[in-house]
């Protein structure tokens, strides 16, 4: 028993310092380096809050400023769709790596979530510090985060695995993957409010499990309340994440003995 846990702690060791030097490889030879990665995010935040704020006059959302609860919305979504996108090709990228026998080549789609994954811890700081200089200090609804960010990443790696898998063998499935996020993006409430969507609607889009990992970070950071999410719906979401996680680690190993062929 003491050597597996050996074993396990040593293959966890490897898997984060694969996921910070894939990290810090996408940067190498930049000016800034790592900033990069959190400045894009700020960025992109900066953007929406002047189109949506300054240019469409959007009012606080149930009082809250609407910087807080853009910022709130967007930050699962930049794990998300940062982690989809890197994963889908990381076959073709480490394909030398693919055609190595004694690689665990598994690995590699969850690297890229761990990879993403530093970006979101650090703008989850950076996130407080934005509520903290607007008068909002942390408190302990802020541990509910924990919930919906093990929820966003067991979700985030179900889909990694499926994309990744796919691309190997049907290469136009990196150029699909960024319309279907975008789709996704528009179909969540990240910049605009749940609640003024018609009610029909409202029963078909809160289906969406993204729609649970966003209610869930608001939830936390701004009403401060536990999910007011139905107990069947949540029911729903974690076997929706479950299901694919499963579905995305056999579809892999049914394929993963022909990767090294086909990428070849």
């Amino acid at each position: 028993m003491k050597k597996r846990l050996e074993g396990w702690r040593k293959d966890l060791e490897f898997v984060w310092q694969f996921a910070l030097d894939d990290f810090k490889a996408r940067y190498a030879g930049t000016g800034l380096g790592s900033v990069w990665a959190f400045l894009q995010p700020v960025v992109t935040i900066i953007l929406y809050w002047f189109v949506f704020q300054v240019g469409f006059k959007s009012q606080p959302v149930e009082n809250f400023p609407f910087i807080l609860w853009l910022l709130s919305g967007l930050l699962p979504w930049f794990l998300f769709s940062e982690a989809i996108s890197n994963a889908t090709a990381c076959m073709a990228e480490y394909s030398y790596l693919v055609r190595k026998v004694l690689f665990h080549i598994k690995i590699l789609p969850f690297a890229k979530v761990l990879s993403a994954f530093f970006v979101q811890a650090a703008l989850l700081l950076f996130t407080a510090a934005v509520f903290w200089l607007c008068g909002y200090l942390p408190d302990g609804f802020y541990v509910l985060l924990l919930v919906y960010l093990a929820y966003l990443l067991l979700l985030t790696c179900a889909l990694a695995y499926i994309t990744a898998t796919l691309y190997v063998f049907f290469k136009d499935t990196v150029q699909v993957v960024p319309i279907i996020l975008q789709v996704v993006f528009w179909f969540t409430p990240i910049v605009w409010d749940f609640e003024l969507m018609p009610e029909a609607a409202r029963h078909v889009l809160v289906f969406n499990p993204l729609y649970y990992i966003v209610n869930g970070y608001r939830n936390a950071l701004i009403y401060k309340r536990l999910d007011t999410v139905e107990p069947a719906m949540v029911v729903y979401y974690w076997c929706i994440a479950v299901g694919l996680l499963f579905f995305g680690l056999w579809l892999f190993d049914q394929c993963k003995d022909h990767f090294a062929d086909v990428l070849c």
